[in-house]
Order: structure tokens, then C-alpha cells, then sequence
């Protein structure tokens, strides 16, 4: 295994000394005497504080399946199509049930859980998640992932009200080609939809856009970006599509081609963001130089091993059922228990939660050699496990070294704070800064 300082090359070739366990690093042709000084004073400090990231950090978010039931037919998507169309949806008395029981353990924390109403489609019951915002928005901090389909403008200004964080999936700016990627369940689409959307949030921060990356859009990344900077959008994220049903897997993006068109985007994103008032980053890439730069601070939970499935966040499907993650919801033997009759603190500890924990990259051939692997975290378990081994890497290996060569790329040009969220950057401090020749 991989132990101490390595040097690796940036997408610049420049030269990067990098601490594969606590991602200590410097960029310069040489190491500087100064840096090595500095790596002994902290090593120990950054070791334990990684340490601690991967494996004791506290359950933050829950994501609740308000219904198994859609009104899309994504070709790639992650819930079976039997339980998209013929699964149950929770009442009112289920949902204020779970999230009575969520605030009795977790209610009087000082920094509030968040609670993400996620697939399929929540907006089908829409009356029973916008009555449980209103009734508990002053206990969690709430989220909602939709296609847009359902959406009214006063269901947007209801969400605006509550300052609910908001994901809208697109997965193209032609109308024809998103609405062939995302159909409904009436052949149509949601692009309209989502134009509409877009329009009644108008810049809302709390705005974010998902592109499911497959072969068939990998091409139009660049222009979703500036398509959604002129729509005042603030963040994208352009998502590689999972693999995790069968449907989905000859859909998969050469890696090549989804690193070129995934770093032409980031690279639009920050020249935008520099010509313009309105800044708009990519929501992934922002989390690799995150891992990078404070890794503490990252907000996506795939990209750390273990993953934060089972540890820093759970679904709770309609029927109750608590799973490490929303992408085992077709996945055999991952239930943690029922929330109806169990308790949250027995699905952490059940067998299924410490499965997905168990898995390390210190345990997976090739990433237990390779210096990016507490910056990758070889996602997505629930993918691997669907294709026959968790403990292997991510079938997006070679994508991820092409990001993170680039990111570290961005860092040398001292470009990254225009990938970042601006609300992100005042809590970033310097625990080491050398500046000199060979920097």
C-alpha cells in the first residue's frame, strides 16, 4: 500500500506530492525543505482528522421516498420499473409518523438534520410533503428532488418561502433530445417543464440542476452549462449515470469522451463565472477540489470510503423500509429495518448499514496502491454489488483520475475559488500556505 509522500502529475504536468491517507499535498518540480517541514507538524493532525471523516462522522441527512410510484420512464433509472408503477405512497399519518420520530432523536441538534424528499417522484404526493415543510421546517433543513413535471408557480414560491434546497433533472437543452433521455409515462417529456421551473425560481441559490451523463447526451455537457448560466441557474452537477440496473448499463459514456466533455464544462463554468455577475459552478468537480482543499468539507458523501451510504446518510423507501442508500431500493438483503416498528439506531447497526461502512479502499485491488484513492473513494457500492463485487473499483476509474488531474490543474493556476459555492468559501481557513520559488 501506497505510504507517505508520492508524486503524481497533474493534467499540466506539473509535479503533485501527495499524501495518499491524509491527502497532504504540495504542487512544484521539486518538494521544498519548508513543505517537508510542514507535512511533519501536520501529518499526525491530518491523519486523525481523516480518519475521523471516513469513519466516525455523524448521520446528517435522511432522504425519505415519500412514493415509489413516477411519472417519467427514464431509461436509466435506479428504481425498478415494477415498483415505479405499482408501488404504495405514504399518507399524511405515515410521513408525520417518521418525521416526529426523526425529531424526537435528532430535533434538538444544533445544527439541524436535513431531510430530502427524493424518488421517485415526490410531487405526486405533493399535498403530503408540503404539509409536513410547513409543519417541521423549523426542526430540518429540507431538500426536494423533482422532474419538474407537477411544479406550479406557487408550488415554487411555497419552496422559496421554506428555503428548500431544490434539484431539477435535465439532461439536455434541446427539447427533443432531453424529453427522448427522460420520457413520461405519456411519451412526452419535461423539458416545458423544467423551462418553466427554471424561470419561477430565477436565480434561487438553493437551486440546483442534475444531468444524468449517458452516452447519448455526454456531448452537450458545455452547453448545458451555458444554458443554465443564462437561466441564472447556480449549480449543475452532471452526474455519470449508475449502473445499478440492468437497463442502464449499455447506456454508460466512454470515459475518454465523458472526461473531455465533463472538463470542457468545468472550464466554461469559470470563464463564465469571471465574465459575468452570476456565477454558476459544477456541483461534482466542486467536491473533488473540496477533497483537495478542506476534505472535511466536502457535501457529496459517494466520493469518500467508505461512502457516507448507511453512515452520514439513509432512505427511508414508502414502505417504510431504511436502506444504506436510495440506490439499493432494487437491491436484495440491504434492508436496515422497518421505521414504522424499528428504531433508526438499529438500522445503523444492522448488517446491512455495516456492510456498505466495511468497505474500504485499502481493500479493493489497484486502489489500495493508488494515491488518489481518499480523494475518489472508488464509487458507487450498490453499482459494484449490482455488477458482482463491491470490492472492486468504480467502473468510472479512468474518469475520476482525468477530474482530479484537472482539478489539481485548476488549483496550480490558483483558480479555485471559482469552482466553489460562494456561501462555501467563508468558512474555508489556511491550516498550511507555503508560497515561494517552487511553489
Amino acid at each position: 500500500m501506497t505510504k507517505g509522500l508520492s508524486v503524481w502529475k497533474d493534467d499540466l504536468d506539473n509535479n503533485i506530492f501527495l499524501d495518499a491517507d491524509n491527502i497532504f499535498w504540495g504542487i512544484g518540480q521539486t518538494i521544498p525543505r519548508d513543505a517537508l517541514i510542514v507535512y511533519e507538524k501536520f501529518k499526525s493532525k491530518l491523519d486523525r482528522e481523516i480518519e475521523d471523516f471516513r469513519f466516525s462522522q455523524e448521520l446528517s441527512a435522511i432522504y425519505i421516498d415519500p412514493t415509489d410510484k413516477c411519472n417519467a420512464r427514464c431509461p436509466y433509472c435506479y428504481v425498478p420499473l415494477k415498483i415505479r408503477t405499482s408501488g404504495r405512497s405514504m399518507t399524511n399519518e405515515e410521513l408525520d409518523f417518521i418525521l416526529r420520530k426523526v425529531k424526537t432523536q435528532f430535533g434538538t441538534r444544533k445544527r439541524k438534520l436535513v431531510i430530502i424528499f427524493h424518488a421517485s417522484e415526490p410531487l405526486l404526493v405533493k399535498d403530503v410533503v408540503f404539509s409536513a415543510i410547513r409543519k417541521y421546517h423549523k426542526y430540518f433543513k429540507f431538500g426536494l428532488q423533482t422532474n419538474a413535471t407537477l411544479m406550479k408557480k406557487q408550488d415554487a414560491e411555497f419552496l422559496k418561502k421554506y428555503r428548500v434546497g431544490v434539484g431539477i433533472s435535465l439532461d439536455a437543452v434541446s427539447a427533443a433530445r432531453n424529453n427522448r433521455l427522460r420520457p413520461d409515462v405519456n411519451g412526452g417529456g419535461n423539458f416545458a417543464s423544467v423551462m418553466s421551473a427554471l424561470d419561477w425560481f430565477d436565480g434561487y441559490p438553493g437551486l440546483n440542476v442534475i444531468t444524468t451523463v449517458t452516452k447519448h447526451n455526454v456531448g452537450g455537457l458545455t452547453q448545458i452549462v451555458n444554458f443554465l448560466h443564462r437561466k441564472k441557474v447556480p449549480c449543475v452537477l452532471l452526474n455519470p449515470v449508475r449502473l445499478t440496473q440492468k437497463n442502464s448499463r449499455n447506456l454508460k459514456p466512454d470515459e475518454d469522451i465523458y472526461a473531455r466533455n465533463f472538463i470542457r464544462a468545468v472550464d466554461a463554468a469559470m470563464e463564465l463565472s469571471v465574465k459575468s455577475k452570476h456565477k454558476i459552478i459544477v456541483g461534482n468537480f466542486a467536491n473533488v477540489i473540496l477533497a483537495i482543499v478542506a476534505p472535511e468539507a466536502r457535501r457529496l458523501m459517494c466520493d469518500i470510503s467508505p461512502c457516507g451510504g448507511g453512515r452520514c446518510f439513509f432512505t427511508i423507501t414508502a414502505s417504510g423500509n431504511m436502506i444504506p442508500c436510495g440506490e439499493f431500493i432494487g437491491l436484495k438483503r440491504f434492508s436496515g429495518g422497518n421505521i414504522f416498528k424499528d428504531s433508526i439506531a438499529k438500522a445503523m447497526q444492522s448488517p446491512a448499514f455495516k456492510k456498505i461502512r466495511s468497505r474500504k479502499v485499502e481493500d479493493i485491488a489497484e486502489c489500495d496502491v493508488c494515491v488518489l484513492r481518499n480523494i475518489c473513494g472508488a464509487p458507487c457500492p450498490a453499482e459494484l454489488h449490482a455488477l458482482g463485487n463491491m470490492n472492486k473499483k468504480s467502473v468510472f476509474c479512468e474518469f475520476y483520475k482525468k477530474i482530479i488531474a484537472h482539478a489539481f490543474g485548476v488549483i496550480a493556476q490558483r483558480k479555485e475559488m471559482l469552482c466553489l459555492r460562494p456561501e462555501g468559501l467563508k468558512n474555508l481557513k489556511y491550516q498550511y500556505f507555503l508560497k515561494g520559488k517552487d511553489k
